[in-house]
């Protein structure tokens, strides 16, 4: 994948969205509850495989903010107080492209499990 740099980085006026567009005119528009439930952290992530945590109960987490972490990359902190996430320029665009089908296998993994978006 060729590396592009985002030109522009917003958190929507509610707060639920983070708006991200790249150099090559790619923008995208990133939920905070997929965000959050797909944060690269080691708190979500694991440290290891198979050690991915299926996070329930964040339908309505906000963001808090975003800090730049060098030139690659942004953390983003949450209204739940999780901050711990090194969101890459180049996992911010996966998360753009691809989104739509982690977030729904995150769905399943819920229901799986018994869990909820909203518990």
């Amino acid at each position: 994948m060729t590396e592009h740099w985002p030109t522009e980085l917003r958190i929507s006026t509610d707060r639920k969205t983070l708006n991200i567009v790249y150099d090559d005119g790619a923008g995208f528009s990133l939920p905070a509850e997929m965000l959050r439930v797909l944060s690269p952290s080691a708190e979500v992530q694991g440290h290891g495989p198979g050690q991915k945590v299926t996070v329930p109960g964040k339908r309505d987490v906000m963001i808090l903010s975003v800090s730049p972490q060098g030139n690659y990359a942004v953390r983003i902190g949450f209204d739940d107080l999780h901050d711990s996430g090194i969101y890459t320029w180049r996992y911010l665009r996966e998360l753009g492209e691809t989104g739509d089908r982690l977030f729904a296998a995150y769905e399943a993994e819920l229901a799986e499990k018994g869990l909820s978006r909203d518990r």
